[in-house]
């Protein structure tokens, strides 16, 4: 049985502390993230925004912005795939006016923040479909191995490292970011 994006908004309706997403046809429930993963997102969301509002050049988000995908194939009409990824970012002129509802686009800049019990494959998998749909920047961080890799479609990964700086010239033009300024500072 495949289910639709109604099906879904009904399922939040029961269980509103669920994360969900709907991949193609079938409801993915998430567990939630562990503390460093979420403060590493909440991190890069700030210094994203900062950037981002005193320019008005679009909307940063976090991991409960849902995404409607266009479909892959183009004979299929019903919309199975509902993503969130967990930072994102939209153009202003892409989303001029904010909804109070998912959105049917698929961000410029999408950002997966590898949580204690997720793989990476899959991580990447979804920034590949991103990329492939329209985004124009994937972004997978690795607290683990505090690696932050840049993908874009059609070319080979970058992975920038401690002492190396995060740039989106395509996206971002100006904007530079430390790749030690993401990791959670340690209190005396």
């Amino acid at each position: 049985m495949s289910l639709t994006i109604t099906d879904l908004e009904q399922l939040q309706t029961e269980h509103p502390e669920w994360q969900m997403e709907l991949v193609e046809g079938k409801i993915i429930v998430s567990p939630l993230s562990d503390y460093e993963s979420e403060e590493i997102g909440a991190r890069l969301s700030t210094f994203l925004n900062i950037w981002v509002m005193s320019r008005k050049l679009g909307r940063v988000t976090g991991s409960g912005a849902g995404f409607i995908l266009p479909n892959i194939e183009e004979d299929d009409s019903e919309k199975r795939n509902l993503r969130s990824p967990d930072v994102s970012f939209v153009r202003a002129d892409r989303l001029k006016k904010t909804k109070r509802d998912f959105v049917e686009l698929v961000p410029d800049l999408m950002v997966e923040i590898k949580s204690k019990s997720d793989r990476i494959k899959p991580l990447e998998e979804k920034i590949q479909l991103f990329l492939q749909l329209g985004s124009v920047v994937g972004i997978l961080i690795d607290p683990d191995k505090l690696t932050v890799t840049v993908y874009r479609l059609k070319q080979t990964p970058v992975v920038l490292q401690n002492g190396e700086t995060l740039v989106l010239p395509d996206l971002l033009p100006g904007w530079e970011l430390a790749v030690s300024e993401l990791w959670p500072p340690e209190f005396e």
